[in-house]
């Protein structure tokens, strides 16, 4: 998972790129079904790239991203860019990885709770 050669961008990206569509309280609206047909733009956008993770900024993002891929079947595992953060620094508490994918889930990093 660590360098260049594992990095893949969608395209298109930068600010040119689509929104996932779970912003602007959207994600609370109500409008499930709707959110999701507005995401799957977003979702074919991902998937499209093969990647194994899908890395989000923002907790909108992040449930959003999750849910059109659930809902659409797929592949990818969705995380926040601070647990990857917290994993490589080895302060991520074990019910943190509930969205990492098993390729990470058991990586032995040493953590405070697990110390004890």
């Amino acid at each position: 998972m660590v360098g260049e050669e594992n990095i893949v961008e969608m395209t298109p990206n930068r600010s040119n790129n689509y929104c996932c569509g779970g912003g602007g309280g959207f994600l609370q609206s109500g409008f499930t079904e709707e959110r999701r047909a507005y995401g799957k733009v977003k979702f074919d956008q991902i998937a499209a790239t093969g990647a194994h993770y899908c890395i989000t900024g923002c907790h909108n993002c992040h449930a959003q991203v999750h849910d059109i891929g659930h809902h659409f079947g797929g592949t990818y595992n969705t995380v926040h860019i601070w647990t990857l953060i917290c994993l490589s620094l080895g302060i991520l508490g074990p019910n943190e990885r509930a969205y990492l994918g098993d390729d990470l889930r058991e990586v032995n990093v040493f953590h405070p709770e697990t110390a004890l």
